[in-house]
């Protein structure tokens, strides 16, 4: 038995192993793709050992060293109050990335569902329920978030909630669009006849056939949510000082740009590049599932 367990473990790892490899092959088989991937697994990186690499704390002060540009001391020079701006930009990386990335998993995790029991049902729920998501998508996503965060109040919690209440209509109407087109084939018929339950005809039998748009829409949201995070920091109303969110080192820089051009110029930096990087790579991930089924 422990021989068979053993066996069949091994089995796993190398199928794992073996999609993985070909993953990774067919993110690299593009040159923009392969570009956008490698950033993409920089900033992660970066995000993950973070306190590793920066030389200095987020928030650590060195009077003497204010206002000095980039050198090998500080690669990316320092702002005007003597922080690190490398340290911040690096420190920041974690913090961006994993608001923006948990509020999208949030968000297409509701929107699918919306979206797939919405598409399936129709009806007057998918009516009543898609007039909802059109009033709100009728707001510019900034000004919906303004005002979520003028009723919750400034926070990381805050800021997460809006990310879900924002994107989860988008996401669901992807979603739905998929299933409208899907639900109507021959193995959804089948495997209604068959007499399956609804949450095995929703995520097992159509889910498959919708990951492919929603693959590359939860890119578009992640880098979509990296600007949103960026924005509500920059505007005040999101995380608060002396966290090194990009957005927030930007507002902060802006006053004294002609001065520090450097300490406003890296963090935005940081956000484009990895905003293209991730849009890069969405085309590569929408090619690996479509390989797949």
């Amino acid at each position: 038995m422990t021989t068979e367990i053993s066996q069949e473990t091994i089995l796993s790892r190398t199928s794992w192993l073996k999609r993985l490899t070909n993953g990774l092959r067919i993110l690299y088989a593009s040159p923009a793709t392969a570009v956008g991937t490698t950033i993409f697994i920089l900033f992660v990186l970066m995000a993950l050992f973070g306190p590793m690499l920066a030389p200095y704390g987020f928030n650590e002060q060195i009077y003497t060293d204010a206002r000095q540009p980039p050198s090998p001391t500080h690669w990316f020079g320092t702002d005007n109050l003597g922080r690190d701006v490398f340290s911040r930009v690096v420190l920041g990386a974690r913090d961006i990335l994993r608001l923006s990335g948990l509020g999208t998993i949030l968000a297409v995790i509701s929107g699918t569902t919306f979206g797939l029991v919405s598409g399936y049902w129709g009806g007057l729920f998918d009516e009543i329920l898609m007039r909802i998501f059109d009033s709100l998508l009728a707001m510019p996503a900034l000004l919906l978030a303004l005002l979520l965060l003028g009723t919750l109040g400034p926070s990381e919690n805050s800021v997460l909630v809006v990310i879900l209440i924002v994107y989860t209509p988008i996401v669901a109407r992807v979603v739905r669009s998929v299933v409208l087109s899907v639900k109507t084939r021959a193995f959804v018929e089948a495997a209604r006849l068959q007499g399956e339950s609804l949450g095995r005809i929703l995520f097992r039998e159509i889910l498959p056939s919708v990951l492919p748009a929603l693959t590359v829409e939860a890119a578009l949201r992640f880098s979509y949510a990296i600007f949103l995070v960026a924005s509500l920091g920059f505007l005040g109303v999101g995380v608060q000082p002396p966290n090194p969110n990009w957005g927030l080192m930007v507002s902060e820089a802006r006053q004294n740009v002609s001065q520090l051009p450097w300490a406003l110029y890296f963090p935005a930096g940081a956000i484009a590049v990895v905003v293209i990087g991730v849009n890069l790579m969405a085309d590569g991930l929408k090619r690996i599932l479509q390989a797949g089924d």
